[in-house]
């Protein structure tokens, strides 16, 4: 395979850069556009052997983009493989009718099967156009359910969640990641990582039901600067709170999970007759707990509650949260009164939490030397490898 040139088009700058560093490693020429008109151009004036783009483009569609390649005499026969975070049957089939010779759902495991059919097109030369419908790609398993949750207030939360987030999105670069915050009656986690857009759970819970599929999500929810993952943002105010159509909840996340690789929720500490079916679904509950007594005994009302719900223990991943307080009780002090283990403490970051916090910035990027950032990067990785123990367990 060294030798052979393979050009990328990603309009996502992080999932571009992952891809030619991993080709580089393989030895691989690679040409770049980051969009789909500049990929056309470079296809027709490089002459790659093979193509590998994202089909979801803001300047072509789809099934035009791989037309124009399959028109035109110096790209009618280039292997063409798509990797799209669109996990949708109306567009796998739309592109494997168009022309392309695999499609792949961009995924943990994605790379050892783009390994494959690297290995494949180039043993054998070119792959051949194909000339009917392809076996259609089974569709994959709902992405990962990550529900955050406290029992009361102040416990940090919501920074946890957006911080750890961005973690696990360091710990898979492919792989897609949204947070939703569910926080009600307004978000928080829009604050923490800057964004200031409109477009936020109450918006798109007022669209209509066909419109708010994995197209329009990979589409049209942002990506904060320095934090990797797209964010579906809260509920900017108690107004527009109360005004959410609540019973749209369920089906927004679920097309979520046949969308994205992890899915993480900011419940707060929100148990209503919306977020307990969330809960009930999830694959991992990060359960935050800070060292005050009132928080940890309202944490065992709260757990009593899940586990009378069918909870089970495994899935609790509780956290004690120093870094909004050094005072109060020990970790095995709290985990006696709890009734169950804590897995990982947080540890005192005086003002460093609350300004990077307030700079919009990852404490793994404001401090990447803290022992918070250490932590994060290692607790991202522990709950990657425990949720997907836990979704194997399952029948």
């Amino acid at each position: 395979m060294v030798g052979k040139t393979i050009l990328v088009v990603d309009e996502n700058q992080t999932s571009r850069a992952y891809l030619l560093n991993v080709l580089r490693e393989k030895k691989f020429q690679v040409l770049e556009a980051d969009s789909g008109k500049e990929g056309l151009i470079t296809a027709w004036r490089d002459n790659p052997d093979l193509i590998l783009f994202d089909p979801i483009f803001s300047d072509i569609q789809d099934v035009e983009f791989i037309h124009k390649l399959r028109n035109n005499a110096r790209t009618n026969k280039t292997s063409l493989i798509a990797l799209s975070n669109d996990s949708g049957e109306m567009r796998r089939e739309a592109c494997l009718e168009a022309g392309v010779n695999e499609y792949l759902v961009k995924s943990a495991d994605a790379m050892r099967e783009l390994d494959r059919i690297l290995g494949l097109v180039f043993e054998g030369g070119k792959a051949e156009v194909p000339t009917s419908a392809p076996v259609r790609a089974e569709k994959r398993e709902p992405g990962l359910l990550i529900v955050f949750l406290s029992a009361k207030g102040g416990t940090g939360t919501s920074s946890l969640c957006a911080n750890l987030a961005m973690n696990i999105k360091g710990h898979q670069p492919d792989a897609g990641v949204v947070v939703a915050d569910l926080v009600l009656p307004i978000g928080s986690i829009s604050q923490i990582v800057g964004y200031q857009g409109n477009l936020n759970l109450v918006t798109v819970a007022d669209l209509p039901s066909g419109q708010t599929n994995g197209e329009y999500f990979h589409k049209n929810l942002p990506e904060p600067e320095l934090w990797k993952f797209q964010l579906l943002a809260g509920s900017p105010d108690p107004q527009h709170g109360n005004n959410l159509k609540g019973d749209r909840i369920g089906e927004i996340v679920d097309v979520l999970r046949a969308s994205y690789d992890f899915i993480i929720l900011d419940l707060g500490r929100s148990l209503s007759r919306i977020s307990l079916p969330l809960i009930q679904q999830a694959d991992l509950i990060p359960l935050i707990l800070s060292t005050d007594l009132s928080t940890i005994k309202l944490t065992k009302t709260v757990w009593e509650y899940l586990r009378s719900q069918g909870i089970d223990e495994q899935v609790i991943y509780a956290i004690l949260n120093r870094a909004v307080g050094l005072e109060g009780l020990t970790k095995s002090e709290a985990e006696e009164i709890i009734g169950f283990p804590i897995r990982t403490t947080m540890p005192y970051m005086g003002s460093n939490f609350a300004l990077a916090n307030n700079l919009n910035q990852p404490i793994t990027t404001k401090y990447p030397k803290d022992t918070a950032s250490i932590i994060f990067r290692e607790m991202a990785g522990e709950m990657i490898k425990l949720a997907r123990h836990l979704r194997a367990r399952q029948p």
